[in-house]
């Protein structure tokens, strides 16, 4: 095993949840902090594809987080009439199935709870306020006046990443064009698997989330200037959906009646160049590789980004060397869904336009040369 014992992880999102977890089941002494003040998360829905699974397994929560949340196979590629024209989505792993639907605050309570019963401590409300990060050791001073010395220190502290700033400098994201809509629902007894509806404007998903609830997320072209006021979500959002003619979709409209549960932002990349360390500070997740929701690959990405460093932390080397191999195992993998999803967007973007796909371009086949990708072992 390498020297490192004392770790502190910023952020405790799906990715700092899932090191830190994996980091105290591995003996290691774990410190994880989040500018939050309570642990509160809203957030909707998220997909949860089989290589998802495999990476929850590793840290022991993937049985709970198919328990709680909606197992299912491929989604169902449709027309906006509901005439299904293909599928997609990884195929199962072993025993984890295509997908998992999860809602987002369920997602992080199943984490959450494994982090208490492995004895971890979190420090709500808490950042950091400045990182004196030497080739030995991290000095870290807190935003409550607090200090502390660490081997290494985790950013998994988000696209807007503090720590990312303070060590390797400012990086700034990429509008793609795109914004996304979603909103949770009572799920209708009919709903099988998750669907995908596509007309010329924009796309509608339908996703199972629990046993009795669904969500639905519909992606847009907004222009140039994409916010939108708070007042005006659900009447767009209802205008949207309408355009779905098919009974699936007509029987959620009249639940979409307050703006505060319309979970709506606009759709934006950062590709961090490699290498994503510098001395003791290494970044995962989104932190490092934001991308957009075309493959549904966001959350899984920073699960297998913690699982493959808490693997390389146990093995022999320095921590140079350590994160190397953390390197050479995730960064041609995530560089490929943030540039598959952009392509995606991108040609969603064209569709939404009015204008001509490239030459070749197949949108089915290249979702599933990736879906297939991202079966192999990280």
């Amino acid at each position: 095993m390498s020297n490192v014992k004392k770790i502190l992880i910023v952020g405790a999102g799906i990715g700092g949840q899932s090191a830190a977890i994996g980091l105290k089941k591995a003996g290691f002494e774990v410190d994880i902090i989040e500018l939050h003040k309570e642990f509160n998360v809203y957030g909707v829905g998220i997909i949860q594809q089989a290589n998802a699974l495999r990476a929850l397994d590793a840290i022991g929560v993937a049985d709970e987080a198919m328990r709680r949340g909606s197992p299912y196979g491929k989604v169902k590629l449709c027309l906006s009439h509901g005439v299904q024209i293909g599928e997609a989505g990884t195929p199962p792993i072993g025993r984890f199935p295509s997908h998992n639907g999860i809602s987002r605050k369920i997602l992080h309570e199943v984490l959450y709870e494994e982090a208490q019963r492995v004895g971890l401590k979190y420090r709500m409300g808490v950042s950091v306020e400045s990182i004196d990060n030497q080739p030995d050791v991290v000095n870290v001073a807190f935003t409550d006046g607090t200090s502390g010395s660490y081997d290494i220190v985790i950013a998994a502290d988000g696209v807007n990443s503090k720590v990312r700033k303070l060590v390797f400098g400012e990086y700034k994201t990429s509008y793609v064009g795109l914004s996304v809509w979603r909103y949770a629902f009572k799920r209708p007894a009919d709903l099988d698997t998750g669907y995908i509806f596509f007309n010329k404007k924009h796309k509608l998903g339908v996703i199972p989330m629990t046993a009795e609830a669904c969500y639905i997320f519909l992606n847009s072209a907004e222009g140039d200037n994409p916010h939108i006021p708070e007042d005006q979500l659900v009447e767009k959002l209802k205008a949207y959906m309408s355009a779905y003619p098919i009974p699936l979709v007509q029987g959620l409209i009249s639940q979409v009646t307050d703006a505060k549960l319309v979970n709506y932002r606009i759709l934006e990349t950062l590709k961090m160049p490699a290498p994503w360390y510098k001395n003791r500070v290494v970044v995962l997740g989104d932190a490092a590789h934001t991308t957009i929701p075309q493959l549904g690959s966001g959350a899984a990405l920073a699960i297998e980004d913690a699982v493959v460093l808490i693997e390389e932390l146990q093995k022999e080397g320095s921590v140079e060397e350590t994160f190397d191999r953390y390197m050479k195992r995730r960064y041609d993998r995530c560089k490929m869904v943030v540039d598959v999803s952009e392509t995606l967007g991108a040609w969603e973007l064209l569709e939404y336009n009015d204008q001509p796909l490239p030459e070749g371009a197949n949108m089915g086949m290249l979702m599933g040369k990736t879906g297939m990708a991202l079966t192999e072992e990280i």
